[in-house]
Formats: structure tokens, sequence, C-alpha cells
């Protein structure tokens, strides 16, 4: 029995994206709670050479959105980048999850030999299948990001678990 590529992106992102949401609103309730200015949480990081709670959730939402973009091959939809406050970082969640709402099964079935290519014209291109773009790539990625998001928020006291992470499934 095979699964889709419809089915192992789409329902995967949102579920965590919303989670996601979700986890940014009880931060942000845990700053006001403990009259912690949100730009703090907002600019933490686990290390001083990783990126920032705030790019970490842009991330996500970058390869939630472009991942299946590639696959359904259509225009991958361009982000500012511009967020300052967990208002603007909901939007940007919400922003990407009516993109993957606008998707369709038809359009991303069938992409597992499409070619995708990661970086084109530069000495770092790599080609990889649709298949691998997704399961080895683009998924990870977004994992990474979206975990890395949790692991700021536990560690600076937000009152998260398990549960929150993974969401609704």
């Amino acid at each position: 029995m095979s699964i889709s590529m419809y089915t192992a992106s789409i329902p995967v992102f949102k579920q965590l994206l919303t989670a996601l949401s979700d986890v940014l609103a009880k931060a942000e309730a845990h700053a006001t709670a403990r009259k912690i200015d949100p730009a703090v949480l907002l600019q933490t990081r686990l290390f001083p050479d990783m990126f920032p709670l705030v790019r970490q959730v842009q991330i996500a939402c970058d390869f939630a959105k472009s991942v299946p973009a590639r696959l359904a091959g259509v225009e991958v939809p361009a982000y500012d980048d511009n967020e300052q406050s967990f208002a603007e970082l909901q939007a940007r969640i919400a922003k990407t999850l009516a993109i993957l709402d606008g998707l369709t099964a038809a359009q991303i079935d069938g992409s597992e030999a499409l070619e995708i290519v990661l970086r084109p014209g530069t000495p770092k291109e790599k080609k990889l299948d649709g298949q691998t773009y997704l399961l080895s790539y683009g998924l990870p990625q977004f994992f990474f990001h979206v975990t890395t998001t949790y692991a700021l928020l536990r560690h600076n006291g937000v009152e998260i678990g398990k549960r929150d992470f993974m969401g609704a499934y």
C-alpha cells in the first residue's frame, strides 16, 4: 500500500502549523502574565549562532508553503520576513495555512518523480526527485524549525508539552 504525496505533506504541515499557532498563543499569554517584553521571547536563541525564535517560525512557514507549492508546480509565494510580534507571526501562520488549503491532492499527487532543483545555478545546486525532496529534505527542515521554536519557548518557561507540539491529529 502506498501513501499519496498530498497525504504525506499537506495534513502534516497543517497539523504542526496549527499546533505552532497554539504554542505561540501560550507564549504570548506567558509573557503577558509574567510581564515579560514579548520581544525578549521573540528574539531568544538557543545559542548565539542560531536564528532567534521569530526567524524559526518564519522558516517553518517557508518550508510549509514552498515544499507543497513546488510539488504542485505552482509559484512559491514570497513573504517579506518582517514579523516582529506574536500577532504578526500568527498572521503569517494563518496566511500559510490558507495557501495549504488552496492546494489539492490532484495538484500534488503524482509528483514523486518530479525534478526539484534546490539553489539552482549555484555551487550548492542539488537535484532531487519529488519524493526525496518531500521526505528527506522538506519535512525534516520543517520539523527542525518547529521543534526549535518549541524548545526555545519551553526553555524560557512557557508551560507546553508534547501534546502542544503535536496538536490535534
